[in-house]
């Protein structure tokens, strides 16, 4: 066998079992969250939170822009805006929302707490956020 076709052979030997290993890696732990005692735990189920926080934003985000959307369609040309407005506010928050919370993994620099505390913030400040989008998605008096 030629080096080039023994080369080819490993790369799709290779090739085929890549895929595999990240497939285990990422399947979820058993873990408790009501429970969790050990720092792993504890920083596995903040992360988790501020995943349902997130994916929470992104639908009352939504529902806000589609409210803004709507109020600009109501609106004469010169005093459209909202949707625009709101998508600005939202690019500049999450830069915000970022650098708080790493300001916040500081108070355990360096320490196996730092993340869960970094997870945490972020989650309480998305949450936050949630019912600021929420809010202006009913609008005024809804």
């Amino acid at each position: 066998m030629t080096r080039l076709a023994v080369l080819t052979a490993s790369a799709g030997l290779l090739a085929l079992l890549l895929p595999a290993a990240p497939a285990s890696a990422q399947q979820d732990p058993d873990i408790d969250c009501d429970n969790a005692t050990v720092q792993m735990e504890l920083t596995y189920c903040a992360e988790k939170d501020w995943q349902a926080a997130d994916a929470k934003l992104n639908t009352a985000y939504s529902a806000a822009m589609k409210s803004m959307r709507e109020m600009d369609a109501d609106l004469p040309a010169d005093l459209k805006g909202a949707a625009e407005a709101l998508k600005e506010a939202q690019r500049a928050w999450i830069p915000y929302r970022d650098k708080a919370c790493a300001a916040a993994g500081f108070l355990a620099r360096g320490g196996s707490m730092e993340p869960m505390l970094i997870y945490s913030c972020l989650a309480q400040l998305t949450a936050d956020r949630t019912q600021e989008l929420e809010q202006l998605a009913e609008g005024l008096g809804n």
